[in-house]
């Protein structure tokens, strides 16, 4: 059945993307009108940043979304949007993601994440990349190589005072560090390689994100353990980059990298269904006065059938927005994401880029069958506590806590226990006086 579903879905999507592709010449003017709209969002200090790959989605289910993702984090992708979330994730993750972004540029990513307890860590490579051809006056092809911009980014992040009402307060952080390969050129003159001459336009990157999520439940209208409204805050890309490596000059500050500040809410108003809204400000940490205009994205997820999503969101960055639409197939322990992003980068080319994540869910340590078998416990209790076998209910109450030590009401019960206990002693101390 799940397979036949994948086969639909896929099908469906080719549907909606070929009559996009075919009816895309004959309505330029309405495309060109779209993009007229945007126009006033222009921003004047585009491009003034240096390892754009930062700002590119990996692709999957968090492009799908509208990239905002600060505050529903609820799966691998949260690395490049919120660090604070690999604490609160429900299982181990390991997830590659291919991204074919525009002119024949791609971005390849490879993540694991892992939790303990509260404590979450993980790392993620990310490789964007974009065929580099050169040419002579006469057109003849004398260099053949890449450029690209690596990032390799560590993870850990602690989730405090977690408990059965409150979900406690997540807080994170990624320690990155980026490369920036320039392929080598040819002297104009011999035609020969020069070398190092792309080293010394290369370049390196140190920098980290800060994010925290807050979750809770609002306005709650159906039952389920995990809190419907979710909010967060992250700093990403603060840092410095380098270049002039291999350079007589030797090696100096290179341009602001992308730092920004993100502040996102996600909120399920019904179980199968979120919303989630995202607003980001970017800084120059060099320069105020030529930082980018700010940024904002939808998305909403909707889940199909227990083993079927599908998302839709929509970002406006400049006068470039953004819309997309993905699908997500969970098959037992495997995971698909396919995205499909439309914008007006190319504007003759509405079908921009596709993205694809495979995810692959490595369990959950046991924390589940360990929070069931306290559950257990806690209802063996309430049993004992209504037939007045109050030592054998305190017995279990306090088996469910040491499974469980955030399992509030079995500590309340004991504390009732315990007061009734004070209470029953007080009056036989009173009628003993009389």
């Amino acid at each position: 059945m799940k397979k036949i579903c994948t086969i639909c879905i896929c099908i469906l999507l080719t549907a909606l993307i070929i009559p996009v592709k075919a009816y895309s010449l004959e309505y330029v003017d309405v495309y060109s009108n779209l993009a007229d709209s945007f126009a006033s969002f222009v921003d004047k200090n585009a491009g003034t940043t240096v390892f754009p790959s930062l700002n590119i989605p990996s692709g999957g289910r968090e492009e799908s979304l509208g990239a905002a993702f600060t505050a529903l984090a609820d799966d691998i992708g949260f690395f490049d949007y919120n660090p604070a979330a690999s604490c609160v994730l429900e299982n181990t993750e390991l997830a590659l993601y291919h991204n074919s972004w525009i002119s024949d540029s791609n971005v390849e990513t490879l993540a694991f994440t892992q939790r303990k307890d509260d404590l979450g860590y993980g790392a993620k490579l990310k490789c964007f990349y974009v065929p580099f051809t050169e040419y002579n006056d006469f057109g003849d092809r004398v260099a053949s190589n890449y450029y690209s911009e690596t990032t390799l980014t560590a993870n850990i992040s602690y989730n405090f005072f977690h408990g059965y009402y409150f979900k406690g307060l997540a807080v994170g952080a990624n320690v990155k560090a980026a490369w920036r390969s320039i392929p080598d050129y040819t002297d104009r003159v011999s035609g020969q390689l020069i070398k190092n001459s792309g080293l010394a336009q290369s370049g390196a990157a140190i920098m980290c994100d800060i994010g925290m999520l807050l979750r809770f439940n609002a306005a709650k209208f159906f039952d389920d353990r995990n809190p419907n409204l979710k909010i967060g805050v992250s700093i990403q890309n603060a840092g410095v980059a380098l270049t002039g490596f291999g350079t007589s000059s030797g090696i100096k500050l290179d341009d602001s990298l992308p730092t920004q500040i993100s502040a996102g809410v996600s909120y399920r108003f019904i179980k199968p269904c979120a919303v989630c809204f995202d607003f980001t400000q970017p800084v120059n940490v060099f320069d105020f006065s030529k930082s980018n205009l700010w940024s904002a994205g939808i998305g909403i997820d909707v889940n199909v059938t227990s083993f079927v999503e599908v998302m839709a969101g929509f970002r406006l960055k400049g006068a470039n927005p953004r819309f997309s639409l993905g699908t997500e197939v969970n098959l037992k322990k495997f995971t698909i994401d396919l995205n499909y992003t439309f914008d007006l980068t190319s504007s003759l080319n509405p079908v921009n880029h596709f993205s694809l994540s495979a995810k692959i869910n490595l369990g959950d340590r046991g924390r589940k069958s360990v929070e069931m078998e306290a559950e257990g416990y806690y209802e063996d209790g309430l049993k004992y506590y209504a037939r007045g076998q109050m030592e054998q209910a305190v017995e279990c109450w306090n088996k469910c806590l040491k499974l469980n030590p955030s399992f509030t009401p079995a500590r309340n019960s004991i504390k009732l226990v315990d007061n009734s206990k004070k209470l029953f002693d007080r009056v036989i101390d009173i009628q003993s006086l009389e």
